[in-house]
């Protein structure tokens, strides 16, 4: 089960915006799906072969997910730098932690999170 919908009610207006103000979190640029505008969601970038592998704690139903698949692409600041990320797909537990280096952190058990978001770097 994801977190729950409340505490990303709280997240989006209380926590996001401190931490987007702190501006050393990897944050995630995307256009809304219904109201074109931007938006930026601060949340782990997990570097994988070719791209990046972000866990929906919300779910694959978490608006900025949502987002993402409709636009087919986003772009994610990190480490100083904007990259830009195409072929976003949902993929399964077995397939993200397999693509997750050595030593990087899994998500908890409690959450049973079964579904993860990745996308590729776009070449150049």
């Amino acid at each position: 089960m994801p977190m729950p919908k409340w505490w990303g009610h709280v997240n989006k207006r209380v926590f996001n915006p401190l931490t987007l103000a702190i501006g050393k979190s990897p944050v995630l640029i995307h256009v809304g799906r219904s109201s074109g505008a931007t938006y930026r969601t601060p949340l782990d970038a997990h570097p994988v072969d070719g791209g990046y592998l972000f866990i929906p704690v919300y779910g694959p139903g978490a608006d900025w997910v949502r987002n993402i698949l409709a636009a087919g692409s986003a772009r994610l600041r990190v480490d100083g730098r904007e990259v830009e990320l195409t072929a976003p797909r949902i993929v399964g537990k077995g397939e993200a932690f397999q693509a997750l280096p050595d030593g990087v952190a899994r998500p908890p058990r409690w959450l049973h999170l079964t579904e993860f978001l990745r996308m590729d770097l776009v070449a150049g």
